[in-house]
């Protein structure tokens, strides 16, 4: 076998092994649809359910608001004069779009020093864990979509501080956060049925 061809061969084998499947589910709109089609999804979800406490529809509509269930999301880049790449907006990543640095903390803590962002049990796990500690911090039951939401974007200090009040766009996400997580809610308990 010539030289090139084996490299060719090395190259695709290693090709074929590269990502996993990070597209968005088809209908997320529909929670039993979505649990359906990756059922995966749903055992991280009561996973997360069982070791924090956290419900799956506010899981749920978290990942909805942050990466619209897209395994690699990450934020937009930003340009120099409207065209020089300059970098991403932050290290927000994955399904979470947990930060570098709030990311490593959660490592760090729970000892999950192999999780990834873009692993589904991980980035789920991840959550649990953050609105685990907003409840502890902030005060927030863990059944409130709405403003575990707030903090999970403002982060604890800025949720305690009430930067949010300043952003009229981040209240109104909110309120979608609470309404999804709402319709989400119902949605599962019809197709437990």
């Amino acid at each position: 076998m010539s030289r090139s061809l084996r490299a060719l061969i090395i190259v695709l084998l290693v090709a074929s092994c590269g990502g996993g499947n990070y597209s968005a589910p088809r209908n997320l709109d529909d929670a039993c649809a979505i649990v359906r089609e990756r059922p995966q999804y749903h055992r991280a979800f009561r996973a997360v359910e069982r070791r924090w406490n956290v419900p799956v529809h506010v899981q749920m509509a978290t990942i909805y608001q942050e990466s619209k269930f897209i395994g690699n999301a990450r934020t937009p880049l930003r340009y120099a004069l409207g065209v020089i790449p300059m970098g991403r907006q932050s290290s927000a990543y994955g399904y979470s779009q947990a930060l570098d640095g709030t990311w490593e903390e959660y490592q760090r803590e729970t000892g999950s020093f192999r999780a990834r962002r873009d692993r589904i049990q991980d980035a789920t796990d991840f959550m649990g864990w953050y609105m685990n500690k907003t409840r502890e911090r902030n005060g927030i039951a863990l059944t409130d979509a709405r403003n575990q939401y707030l903090a999970y974007h403002e982060g604890h200090t800025g949720f305690a501080r009430g930067s949010y009040n300043r952003k009229a766009w981040l209240l109104r996400v909110s309120d979608e956060v609470g309404q999804r997580a709402r319709m989400y809610e119902a949605q599962l308990a019809r197709c437990r049925r």
